[in-house]
C-alpha cells in the first residue's frame, strides 16, 4: 500500500511540476480541445439537431437560429455534418496509427535488437518506403484500396509505419549496450525477456509521443484524401469532403460552408499538436530541466 502511495505521490508530483512549467497551460488547453471532440464522436447521434445525410432546408442557408452553423448546397446541416464528421476523422486517426506502430514497433524492436544482416534489409525497405512523399504515397495507395475508413487508414498506416520503426530502432541500438541490458545477460535472462523486460519499456516514452504527434498528421492527411475525393462515400459526412464540396460555392459568398468544418481540422490538430507537446516534456526529464 505505501509503495502504491509512493508511486502515485510521485507521477502526481510530476503532473504538478508539469502544469506549473511553461508548457503546463499549453498542454491542458491541448487536452481539453481533445476531450471535447472525443465527446462529441462518442454522443455525436444525441447531439446533432437534424439527420447529417437528408436535407432538412433551402440550399446555402446561411446561419440561423434553426441552422446555427447554415446549410450546404444540398440543403444539409452543416452543424449535424461537423458534430458527425469527428467520428470519421478520430477513428481513421487512431485506426491508422494503431496499424502502424502494430508494424513498425515490433519490427523496430527486432531490428535494433539483432542488428546485422536483418537490421540491413528492414532499414532498406523502411528507408524506400520514408523517400517517397507522405501525402502523395497515401493517394497512390488510397486510389488503389478504393474508397472507406478501413482502407484510409491502411493507406496512411502504411505511410506512418517507417517513422516508428526508424525511432524504436534508433532506441534500440543505444539502449541495447546500456549497463543493466549487460547484467541482465550476466544473470542469463533470455533474449526475447531482455528485449521485451529491460528495453521495451524503456523505449516506450518514445512511442508515446510519436504516436500522440501522428495522430495530428493522420487527420491532415486524411482530410487531403477526403478532399481530393479519395475518402469516404457520400453522404457520409467527412470535414474534408466538405470542404472540397464547399469552396465551389465561395464566390456565392456561402462562406459558412468551408468555415465550420476547416475550423474543426485547425482545431482538433492544434489539440493533437499541443498535447504532444505536453506528453513529451512530461515524460523527458531532460527537456524539462533544459527549460528551467
Amino acid at each position: 500500500m505505501d509503495g502504491k502511495k509512493f508511486i502515485s505521490g510521485l507521477i502526481g508530483k510530476k503532473i504538478l511540476n508539469l502544469f506549473e512549467s511553461s508548457t503546463g497551460i499549453i498542454t491542458f488547453v491541448g487536452l481539453a480541445i481533445l476531450i471535447f471532440y472525443i465527446f462529441l464522436a462518442i454522443f455525436a447521434p444525441y447531439l446533432v439537431p437534424y439527420d447529417p445525410t437528408k436535407r432538412v432546408g433551402r440550399s446555402l442557408m446561411p446561419p440561423s437560429r434553426e441552422h446555427l452553423f447554415g446549410t450546404d448546397n444540398l440543403g444539409r446541416d452543416v452543424l449535424s455534418r461537423v458534430i458527425y464528421g469527428s467520428r470519421i476523422a478520430l477513428a481513421v486517426a487512431f485506426l491508422s496509427v494503431g496499424i502502424a506502430s502494430l508494424i513498425g514497433v515490433p519490427l523496430g524492436l527486432l531490428s535494433g535488437f539483432v542488428g546485422g544482416i536483418l537490421d540491413r534489409i528492414f532499414v532498406l525497405i523502411m528507408d524506400a518506403i520514408y523517400s517517397f512523399p507522405g501525402l502523395i504515397l497515401a493517394i497512390a495507395i488510397a486510389a488503389v484500396l478504393g474508397p472507406g475508413i478501413v482502407n484510409i487508414a491502411l493507406s496512411i498506416a502504411f505511410v506512418y509505419a517507417p517513422t516508428y520503426f526508424r525511432v524504436i530502432r534508433n532506441m534500440v541500438s543505444s539502449v541495447k549496450n546500456e549497463l543493466y541490458v549487460e547484467a541482465a545477460r550476466a544473470i542469463g535472462a533470455k533474449r526475447y525477456e531482455i528485449l521485451w523486460l529491460y528495453i521495451f519499456p524503456n523505449v516506450l516514452p518514445s512511442i508515446v509521443v510519436v504516436l500522440s504527434m501522428n495522430l495530428a498528421d493522420a487527420i491532415m492527411v486524411e482530410a487531403g484524401l477526403s478532399f481530393l475525393g479519395l475518402g469516404v462515400t457520400p453522404p457520409t459526412p467527412d470535414w474534408g469532403f466538405d470542404l472540397s464540396n464547399g469552396q465551389r460555392f465561395i464566390l456565392n459568398k456561402a462562406w459558412w460552408a468551408i468555415l465550420y468544418p476547416g475550423l474543426a481540422i485547425i482545431t482538433i490538430v492544434l489539440g493533437f499538436s499541443m498535447f504532444s507537446e505536453g506528453l513529451n516534456e512530461f515524460l523527458n526529464p531532460t527537456i524539462r530541466e533544459g527549460k528551467k
